[in-house]
Formats: structure tokens, C-alpha cells, sequence
């Protein structure tokens, strides 16, 4: 059976480089931003995200056509929520990109738990810290060939309450390719 270790790790470093990629294709979803973002050292220009830490007015449509999509993060982008943030917020990225997801100590008594995804293979935790002063910090990686939308949920729970956590956190993420040429 230990072949089987194997071959699921090589199984898992090749489906990790195909997010890596940068073709085109698939289906586009609301392309507002929040948070700041910063290009990769290989890009050749910076990607200037605005904030909007409520996503779109309640008057307006977070569509494709009502945002340029040359507004979406690309490389790296790190998102920080801290307490009185809104509770939910949209961003849009390209594929391939690299989301830090900082959630700060809450202002209650509960603890961040874990954060989930809706779309495992459209955006997928890559990993998930928790620091002593209650400060948690996760890496969402977007799939590098599709396009979609994904739902980010953060967890919280109190430590000396019995249940389940809840949703304390939510991150709508859309990933938008690049246009092909064709």
C-alpha cells in the first residue's frame, strides 16, 4: 500500500502546478474587488485593487459588465478583516491567484475556527494559522484554468460553548480569466 502514498502525492503536486497556469476559459462571475492587492515580482505591472468592503451599492448589479474585468486582482492580493468590517465582501481575481485571508482577533468571545470553500476546485484552502493573540491568517489558492464563483466562509466559535461554529465571515470570490485569443 505504500505505493498508493505515493502516487497520491505526485497525484496532488501536479493538480497543485496545474493551478499555476494561466489559460483561459470558462464562465464569468461578478467581478468587484475588496482589499488590496499587489502583483507577483514576475508580473510586469502592479494590480491596483480598490477597497469596497461591502461590495457593490444596493443599487447597482456586481456583473461583468458593470465592472471592467481588468479591475480583478492577479498574482497575490491579501484581504484583512478586522472587527466592525462588514461581515461579507466580494472580490474578483484572476486565475492562479494567491488570496491571504487575515482575520483579526474579534472584539467577542469567539475564536476563529477554519475557513471553507463552496467550490473546492474553483478556490481551495491551502492553509490555515492560528497566532496566540487570536489573529488568523489563511491561503486561498484560485484554480489557474477556470472561471466561477466560489463562497469563502470563516468560522467562529466561543471555546467554552458547546456546538458547532458558525459563520462569522463571508468572502464571495470570483474568479475571472483572462480573454483568449481567438
Amino acid at each position: 500500500m505504500r505505493w498508493w502514498s505515493g502516487a497520491w502525492m505526485i497525484a496532488g503536486m501536479v493538480a497543485l502546478a496545474a493551478c499555476g497556469t494561466s489559460a483561459g476559459g470558462g464562465s464569468t462571475g461578478p467581478a468587484s474587488a475588496s482589499g488590496s492587492a499587489s502583483a507577483r515580482p514576475s508580473s510586469t505591472a502592479p494590480t491596483g485593487v480598490p477597497a469596497s468592503p461591502s461590495g457593490p451599492g444596493p443599487g447597482t448589479s456586481a456583473t461583468a459588465s458593470s465592472t471592467p474585468a481588468d479591475r480583478c486582482a492577479a498574482g497575490h492580493t491579501e484581504i484583512s478583516v478586522a472587527p466592525g468590517d462588514a461581515v461579507e465582501q466580494r472580490l474578483c481575481v484572476r486565475p492562479g491567484t494567491v488570496v491571504s485571508l487575515v482575520l483579526r482577533p474579534r472584539a467577542d468571545d469567539k475564536q476563529w475556527k477554519t475557513v471553507n470553500t463552496s467550490a473546492p476546485a474553483l478556490v481551495v484552502t491551502s492553509g490555515w494559522r492560528l497566532d496566540a493573540d487570536g489573529t488568523a491568517h489563511a491561503a486561498l489558492r484560485c484554480a489557474g484554468t477556470r472561471g466561477g464563483e466560489a463562497v469563502v466562509t470563516a468560522l467562529a466559535k466561543a471555546p467554552d460553548v458547546a456546538g458547532a461554529a458558525r459563520a462569522a465571515f463571508t468572502l464571495h470570490v470570483s474568479v475571472v480569466p483572462y480573454p483568449t485569443q481567438g
